[in-house]
């Protein structure tokens, strides 16, 4: 997607808010100090101990994750039991982002895994990456995080399936990912380990004494063996955390901005007509307006943040997450085309079905 179809989204999104919201020059002034107040927030709490590890989180699993050894399990001559679930998790795994998905998409449905794994891949990608995870838990609760998390990927196993139940192919060949790394799995796994140490005990509500020795071992020991690896695989790792950031954190802070604005000026029986409570119209809305809508990566969180402080229900919430994060108008535009009508909005439909039924029984249970 490109930065001016993004920018022109989040132009619309902002006029909508505007023209829908009758403003005065004191409801404008108010709704502008709610968005940097609430920018001010989310930096001091969220940036450093949360979203700043997890890029270097992501930057680790990009550069030093091999992922020839995933995606083979992929391929056309993978077992279903085997390339459905590993199709649901790799997302997390190859840490994409929904500005790569569909590239990624692409190839892995033309050159090998067939429709289904390809679809499960699709819904999830975006849905699961390690920052995406860690900013719900800390900002919403890990109860929502986690629910969250369980059931996008039950969903994409059961999307994959359906979908190549309707439209039995394969793909022709081998997805190929280019030259994999060298380095030791176990190296690795220690770096990534004491990297998410770090990350989660900075989530943590203990003595600010006891968190801050713990968080510099981890720091420090991280550091030691980052020095440990070559020029070439430092070099990658840094490019690739800073291309994580500057592509997610811009748009947040901006999403983070527009939530202020939302939380001050939108009228709370708006937000409870359409969202408010567990019911099948207000599931089923907010996954047909996540669907349509574009949420640049992070950046629903705080807009969720502020639609249930305004009333919005638990389950609308999931069910915005689920679809917002695997569909927008655009991917939607491009999916079509890449896929074909049919296949594209059966896929479509599948996302807003499983979408509104999690949020049912999440909304009606928890």
């Amino acid at each position: 997607m490109t930065k001016e179809v993004k920018t022109f989204l989040l132009i619309v999104f902002i006029f909508l808010i505007f023209y829908f919201v009758p403003f005065s020059n004191e409801n404008i002034h108010k709704s502008l100090i709610g968005g940097f107040e609430m920018l001010h927030d989310y930096a001091r709490e969220h940036v450093l101990l949360c979203l700043v590890p997890a890029f270097f989180i992501a930057g680790t699993i990009a550069v030093f994750v091999s992922k020839n050894a995933i995606l083979k399990l992929l391929g056309p001559k993978a077992k279903k039991i085997i390339a459905y679930p590993v199709a649901a998790v790799s997302g997390g795994i190859l840490a994409v982002c929904s500005c790569t998905i569909l590239p990624l998409f692409g190839g892995i449905y033309k050159r090998g895994a067939g429709i289904g794994p390809a679809m499960a891949f699709l819904f999830t990608g975006p849905a699961i990456n390690v920052a995406a995870i860690f900013l719900t838990g800390t900002v919403l609760g890990w109860e929502l995080s986690f629910v969250r998390l369980l059931a996008t990927i039950i969903s994409a196993v059961f999307i994959g399936l359906i979908m190549q139940t309707l439209f039995k192919e394969t793909g022709e060949g081998g997805f190929v990912f280019g030259q994999d790394t060298e380095i030791p799995w176990q190296k690795t796994l220690l770096f990534l380990a004491f990297q998410m140490a770090f990350l989660i005990t900075g989530s943590l509500k203990i003595y600010i004494t006891l968190k801050s020795i713990l968080m510099t071992i981890f720091a420090l020991v991280s550091i030691l063996i980052a020095l440990t690896f070559d020029k070439e695989h430092q070099k990658e790792y840094i490019s690739e955390t800073w291309d994580f950031t500057k592509k997610i954190l811009p748009y947040l802070f901006i999403g983070v901005f527009i939530a202020g604005i939302i939380s001050v000026s939108l009228p709370k029986n708006v937000v409870q007509t359409l969202l408010g409570g567990n019911r099948l119209f207000s599931n089923l809305f907010a996954s047909v307006f996540g669907a349509l809508m574009y949420f640049a990566t992070l950046t629903e969180v705080p807009i969720i943040q502020s639609l249930m402080s305004l009333g919005m229900g638990k389950g609308p919430a999931l069910a915005l997450f689920m679809a917002g994060y695997t569909l927008s108008l655009p991917n939607m535009i491009v999916l079509t085309k890449l896929l074909g009508k049919k296949k594209a909005f059966t896929y479509f439909v599948l996302v807003i079905f499983f979408s509104t039924t999690w949020g049912l029984i999440y909304g009606n249970l928890f």
